[in-house]
């Protein structure tokens, strides 16, 4: 695989500063049961990389020391660590908002049949990755028999309640372009994703995110090897939008990965980027149980244009209106 980092290091991206967290995001692991394209942490059934109990406990005692309101889990698959059942239960004990960042087809696998269950039980949160709503395309990315099993495990949820109006229970999915384009308006494709997957698959969800990809990992070395790189990155500076910088997630979230270091995103945890600063190690979180991160700088590299290009890139999706977003793509392809 194509490291990415010596092309996005050097940047001019504009300097920003944090504001007081409210989330804490985890990757509890490497090890999923998928291996898509455009993974950005090129994670897979072969990788064995997983939090410990420990560091897990640390993250709650961060939560609460620091007022957190919210626990996003991501990996992998988060639901493969042996402990993320009883974070889940402990992170909820304590109030927290948990977010559960689920492929969806890890509720079909042995031993996580119970799964949609005990997130339903818990009022865990689930943002799920589903890049299209047409099989063909969804299986080019991440796999043969993946939409079917996307569908299942949708199907699962909306049997729990998950998705339909008044639950409580919160569904969102996650798409994803194919390629190095930016997404389409988020509005207009979350209408096209609702009417398609309730037409054909009599599925319901809440929301849907846009995501760019980040031209990092499995992702951004695919693009130094078709000879895309350049063009994606004069893509996503062509569309810088300064307005947007406002609500890049850096600036009241940490990443934190699953040796318990910690990073300004996951994007940076994946580049090796460390938390605000030019250490050459990164900080563990049980040093900065009681330190208060407000405006301290944001480590920036070239690969935040891709948080701030068109209508802007979240973990919770698009950032602002934008009639341009990926212009020239037409919704019925998705």
């Amino acid at each position: 695989m194509r490291d990415t980092f010596p092309l996005l290091i050097k940047t001019d991206f504009p300097a920003i500063r944090r504001r007081p967290l409210d989330t804490l995001q985890a990757n509890l692991g490497y090890r999923c049961n998928q291996s898509c394209l455009h993974c950005h942490v090129a994670a897979g059934p072969k990788r064995t990389e997983e939090m410990s109990w420990a560091t897990m406990e640390t993250l709650l005692a961060f939560a609460a020391r620091q007022g957190i309101q919210t626990l996003d889990l991501t990996g992998g698959a988060p639901e493969m660590n042996p402990h993320f059942r009883r974070l889940v239960i402990a992170a909820r004990a304590l109030g927290l908002r948990v977010i559960d960042r689920c492929n969806l087809t890890i509720l079909s696998e042995p031993g996580h049949e119970t799964t949609a269950a005990f997130l339903a039980e818990q009022q865990v949160e689930i943002t799920a990755s589903l890049p299209c709503y047409l099989e063909e395309n969804v299986n080019k990315q991440r796999g043969d028999g993946v939409f079917q099993a996307s569908l299942e495990g949708l199907r699962q949820l909306n049997a729990l309640g998950y998705g339909l109006p008044g639950s409580g229970r919160i569904l969102n999915l996650v798409y994803n372009p194919l390629g190095p384009t930016l997404p389409p308006d988020q509005a207009a494709l979350e209408e096209a994703y609702k009417e398609q997957l309730a037409t054909r698959y009599g599925v319901v969800f809440n929301h849907l995110f846009a995501l760019a990809n980040m031209p990092i990992q499995r992702f951004g070395s695919q693009l130094v090897t078709r000879n895309e790189f350049h063009g994606y990155m004069q893509l996503l500076k062509g569309a810088y939008k300064a307005e947007n910088l406002e609500g890049v997630m850096c600036k009241t979230l940490i990443s934190v990965g699953w040796q318990g270091d910690v990073y300004d995103c996951d994007f940076n945890q994946m580049l090796g980027l460390t938390l605000g600063g030019e250490a050459a190690k990164p900080l563990q979180l049980s040093a900065l149980l009681e330190t208060d991160l407000t405006n301290r700088p944001i480590r920036i590299a070239d690969h935040c244009y891709g948080c701030t290009a068109g209508q802007g890139s979240s973990c919770g999706g698009a950032l602002v209106a934008d009639e341009t977003a990926g212009q020239g793509q037409s919704l019925a392809t998705h």
